[in-house]
């Protein structure tokens, strides 16, 4: 980490903080670099937070007379009906007091106009010259009450220094009536009707930001003395992975969640391998198999099923490389275990699985949990990323696959 002079990181305005300190976390300018990185404040305890849950009620039952009498099954009963207001209480307060994780970083402390404008006269007058909470802030800019001031990544850069990750009733309320059922049920009408809400609304616009090769999950940075374009990033992420499965015309490729086909249609025509990608949306099928035949590709060779992942025939050792890129968080928690399980399966016993997924860091704060939030609701509706890294390694090795080699993609 190399620190800079404060002039050297300008603000949206262009202006230079006077008297602070920035840092960047590289000097590549293929990466766009974070003033403040990681510095939001309340760092998530699950340690602290189990203690709650299991002592209150604890203390509780000590302290009322009429409680104390009562037994294991007393305690354990206040532990269901404390155990929820316990959790939302300190929630609440670990993310509106919570200690910063890096408090050596001074925010600049310029004023709230600096960076956003309102629309709003109602908006205005409950938030103007305070700090906002982002989802309170993101839900009214997407309803034309608040907008940027400069470009958009500048001011979001700055973040902290006018808005605040705190939880809110409307992010409980999410959590409790919607991310927890979605997580917990994950059925194949579920899965099936969230996908096709959120995947069919049309594929022009999702090339309004994919870009033609339409793929969704993350490109891969290669040349570090460059900004690289999308498509070059794209481009990039297809080598790697093809890469990696180590394909060869002799192997017969499953691409689970295959979204619009992409690295089916670029694995059949470079690689010459027998392919196959499943995903729930019927028009991401039908632009696949479009792609698989504009690129050439033999329709023997390669097609895209719309199905589910779970009915994908169990004929142990069907295929020699799998490939799941940022799918298994649609699976759920419960539900991952068998997930994996089928995926070993499926797989020949000299097979390679290369496997996505977007997590969260174990020492996790409560910024990450609100863009997690963010994400659910409105980018990958269902979808479950709250899980560690170690977590993940352990799940697969559970069920039998040996790790040959982990990546982190992500500054």
């Amino acid at each position: 980490m190399t620190t800079v002079d404060p002039a050297s990181v300008p603000l949206p305005n262009g202006d230079a903080p006077k008297s602070q300190v920035a840092v960047r976390t590289t000097n590549l300018p293929s990466i766009k670099n974070a003033p403040f990185p990681a510095e939001g404040n309340g760092t998530f305890s699950n340690t602290a937070l189990a203690g709650l849950v299991l002592g209150v009620p604890y203390v509780v039952k000590r302290m009322l007379p009429i409680v104390n009498r009562g037994g294991t099954n007393t305690y354990w009963f206040l532990v269901i009906v404390l155990g929820l207001p316990v959790t939302v209480a300190y929630w609440t307060i670990m993310s509106m007091y919570g200690p910063r994780k890096n408090e050596r970083l001074a925010f600049p402390g310029r004023p709230q106009s600096e960076y956003i404008e309102f629309k709003d006269k109602a908006f205005r007058a409950e938030w103007e010259g305070k700090k906002i909470p982002m989802q309170i802030f993101h839900d009214a800019y997407f309803e034309g009450k608040v907008d940027f001031k400069g470009d958009v990544l500048d001011v979001m850069e700055w973040r902290h220094d006018w808005a605040e990750f705190k939880m809110t009733p409307e992010l409980f309320k999410y959590v409790f009536t919607v991310l927890i059922p979605d997580v917990v049920v994950h059925s194949s009408h579920q899965d099936e009707e969230q996908v096709r809400d959120h995947y069919d609304r049309g594929d022009d616009f999702y090339e309004w930001f994919l870009g033609p090769r339409m793929i969704y999950t993350s490109g891969v940075v290669m040349d570090n003395t460059r900004e690289e374009t999308l498509e070059e990033l794209q481009d990039n992420k297809l080598a790697l992975v093809c890469e990696k499965l180590d394909l060869k015309p002799t192997d017969k490729l499953l691409d689970i969640g295959c979204g619009w086909g992409t690295l089916v249609a670029y694995a059949a025509k470079n690689y010459g391998c027998d392919a196959t990608g499943v995903t729930l949306a019927k028009k991401q099928t039908a632009f696949g198999n479009q792609r698989i035949k504009d690129n050439g590709c033999d329709p023997e060779r390669a097609r895209i099923l719309c199905t589910d992942f779970r009915d994908v025939p169990a004929v142990k050792g069907s295929f020699t490389k799998i490939v799941s890129l940022e799918m298994a968080e649609h699976v759920g928690i419960r539900r991952y275990n068998a997930y994996l399980r089928q995926v070993y399966d499926l797989l020949d016993d000299d097979g390679i699985f290369v496997f996505q997924v977007a997590g969260i860091r174990q020492c996790w704060q409560y910024e990450d949990l609100i863009w997690g939030l963010f994400m659910n609701k409105y980018v990958f509706p269902g979808a479950d990323a709250s899980c560690a890294l170690n977590w993940v390694i352990g799940r697969l090795e559970g069920v039998g696959f040996e790790i040959k080699a982990v990546d982190v993609l992500g500054v």
